[in-house]
C-alpha cells in the first residue's frame, strides 16, 4: 500500500515489492527528526487560509454526485447545531488541513475520526468491542489529521454539552494524552501483539468500575444491553410488517423507500433483479466460507436508504434475507463510496474501486471486521453514472455513545476510549515507533492541540453559520425535522 509503516514499500499494487526493513533506533531517529519539520509546538492554532474555499461551495460540490432530493436532508441534518454540521463537514476539515504543519509520518487515516464515529459493535467470536466504524473517507495520509478531527469533535461536543472552557480543554487534553501515551505502549509491543490488540467493552468496563460514577456506570451499562439487542432480529420487529403473508421492509420515507414504492410493475421486478444482481456480485469479494453462509440466505427484499449526516444524498440500500425461515433474517447494507475527501489533498487512493478502498482501509484499522464485508461496482445505467458501492451487515450489536447525555467526566474517558483506538488503528499501518518518538514523553503535542482545537471550534461555528444563511438566502434548500 501507499503508506509508510515498518518498511518502505516500492512498486505497483499486486508486482513483486522489495521491502527494506529499519531497526528500531532507525525509526525512533526518523520520529524525532520529523520535529525539525513539523515542531509539535506547529501544530497549535489554526489560521484559514487568506483564499480559504467557502464552506458551502465546497458542500455544493459533494452535492451535485448524490440524490438530488435527499440532499435537503443533509443540510437540515448539519444545521441542527455546530456539532451536526461538523459531522457533516469533512471535505471542509480536510481542506483547512492541508496546509497545516505534517510530521510526514503516513497511517492509514480514518478521513472523518470525529467521536461520533467511534462505536461498539459485535466481533464474529461474539464479544463487544470498541473500535473506529466509519470509513468511507479512510486513505493513507498524516496521522495527524485524525487526531485533530477527533480532538477538534471533543472540544465541540463539549461546547454543545455546556460544559466550561476548562473542562472542554481538559477533555481534548486527555483524549489526546490518551493517544500519546497509547502510541508509546504499542511503540514497545511486538508486531503480531499491536495486530491482535483490540478493546473488550465488557473487560474495560470492569477495569473502570471504581472510577465511574454510580450515574456514569448505569448509563454505559444500559448503553451495552441496548447494543446486544441491536441485531437483525430487532431490525426485522422494527422494519418489516407482513404483507400477503411475506415479509417485507416497512416504509419511512424519506429515509426507508421499499422498492415497491420507487416503481410498481414490471419496472419494480427489473429494479429488484438488478439489486439482487449486485449482491451476487458483491458475494465474489467474500472469503469462501463466508460466501458459502451467505448464500444460504434468499433475498426477499430491497430498500432505499438515508444514512447518517455527511453521507445522506449518497445511494445507500438495505436488503432483507432470510435463511433457515422467516424467523431467521439478515439485512444487508450497501452504500456508495465515492472518492475520499482527502484525494483532493493527497495522492489518489491505488484501487480503482472506492468500495474497495473503503474495506481496505477498514480491515486495516479495525481490530475485528464484520464478516460480510464486501465491495461491488455498478455500471452506468440510461440515466445514472457508474459508482461504487460497499455492503456489510446493517445491524450486529451495533451501539453508540449518548453525547448530549454525558458528564465532563464521563465524556473524558470516552475521548481517552477514543483516544487509544485511534492510536491502536494507526500503529496497526503506520510506523508506531517513529510516531511514539515523534510525541516524546511529555504533552508537548497535546497541549497545541488544544490551541488548535479551539480556534478550529471557532472556524466550525462560522462555517455553520454560513450554510444558516445560505439557506435563508434561497441559495441551498434544506429539510429540517428529518
Amino acid at each position: 500500500m501507499a503508506h509508510v509503516g515498518v518498511s518502505e514499500r516500492t512498486g505497483h499494487p499486486g508486482a513483486a515489492e522489495r521491502v527494506a526493513h529499519l531497526s528500531v533506533a532507525e525509526r525512533a531517529a526518523r520520529g524525532k527528526a520529523a520535529r525539525a519539520q513539523a515542531p509539535r509546538s506547529s501544530h497549535a492554532g489554526f489560521e484559514p487560509a487568506a483564499q480559504r474555499v467557502d464552506p458551502v461551495e465546497l458542500l455544493e460540490r459533494q452535492a451535485s454526485t448524490r440524490v438530488r432530493e435527499l440532499v435537503p436532508i443533509r443540510y437540515g441534518r448539519m444545521l441542527v447545531s455546530p456539532f451536526t454540521f461538523y459531522r457533516g463537514a469533512a471535505l471542509i476539515m480536510a481542506s483547512d488541513l492541508a496546509p497545516t504543519p505534517r510530521s510526514g509520518l503516513t497511517v492509514q487515516c480514518c478521513g472523518d475520526a470525529h467521536l461520533s464515529n467511534f462505536g461498539i459493535f459485535a466481533s464474529p467470536e461474539r464479544e463487544l468491542v470498541f473500535d473506529v466504524n466509519d470509513f468511507d473517507e479512510t486513505l493513507p495520509g498524516p496521522w495527524e489529521w485524525d487526531v485533530k478531527r477527533l480532538a477538534t469533535s471533543m472540544l465541540i461536543a463539549a461546547r454543545n454539552n455546556g460544559f466550561s472552557v476548562k473542562h472542554q480543554d481538559r477533555i481534548v487534553l486527555e483524549t489526546v494524552e490518551e493517544y500519546r501515551t497509547a502510541m508509546a505502549r504499542f511503540a514497545a509491543m511486538g508486531d503480531l501483539d499491536v495486530w491482535y490488540a483490540h478493546l473488550d467493552i465488557d473487560a474495560t468496563v470492569k477495569e473502570l468500575g471504581s472510577q465511574l460514577t454510580p450515574k456514569i456506570a448505569e448509563r454505559t451499562e444500559r448503553t451495552l444491553a441496548r447494543a446486544r439487542t441491536r441485531d437483525s432480529m430487532s431490525a426485522l420487529s422494527k422494519l418489516t410488517h407482513v404483507v400477503d403473508g411475506r415479509t417485507r421492509i416497512l416504509a419511512d420515507p424519506p429515509l426507508i423507500v421499499p422498492i415497491d414504492d420507487l416503481a410498481q410493475g414490471d419496472e419494480r421486478d427489473e429494479m429488484f433483479d438488478l439489486l439482487h444482481e449486485h449482491l451476487r456480485s458483491y458475494r465474489k469479494t467474500l472469503e469462501r466460507d463466508r460466501r458459502v453462509l451467505l448464500e444460504r440466505f434468499r433475498v426477499v427484499d430491497f430498500a432505499r436508504k438515508v444514512v447518517g449526516v455527511g453521507s445522506v444524498g449518497t445511494r445507500a440500500w438495505i436488503a432483507l434475507l432470510l435463511g433457515r425461515d422467516d424467523r431467521d433474517p439478515l439485512f444487508l447494507q450497501l452504500k456508495e463510496a465515492e472518492a475520499s475527501v482527502l484525494e483532493q489533498f493527497l495522492a489518489a487512493s491505488e484501487f480503482d474501486n472506492h468500495g474497495e478502498r473503503v474495506v481496505v482501509g477498514q480491515r486495516m484499522m479495525q481490530a475485528s471486521s464484520d464478516i460480510f464485508l464486501g465491495w461491488l461496482h455498478v455500471e452506468a445505467g440510461s440515466e445514472d453514472r457508474a459508482h461504487d458501492l460497499y455492503a456489510r451487515q446493517l445491524r450486529d450489536w451495533k451501539g453508540s455513545a449518548e453525547i448530549e447525555q454525558m458528564t465532563p467526566e464521563g465524556m473524558a474517558r470516552y475521548g481517552q476510549l477514543c483516544g487509544w483506538t485511534l492510536a491502536r488503528a494507526h500503529a496497526r499501518s503506520g510506523d508506531r515507533i517513529a510516531i511514539a518518538a515523534y510525541l516524546g514523553k511529555g504533552a508537548h503535542f497535546a497541549r497545541a492541540i488544544v490551541g488548535f482545537s479551539r480556534d478550529y471550534a471557532e472556524q466550525n461555528e462560522r462555517d455553520h453559520r454560513a450554510l444558516a444563511e445560505a439557506v435563508k438566502s434561497g441559495r441551498v434548500t434544506a429539510e429540517t425535522g428529518v
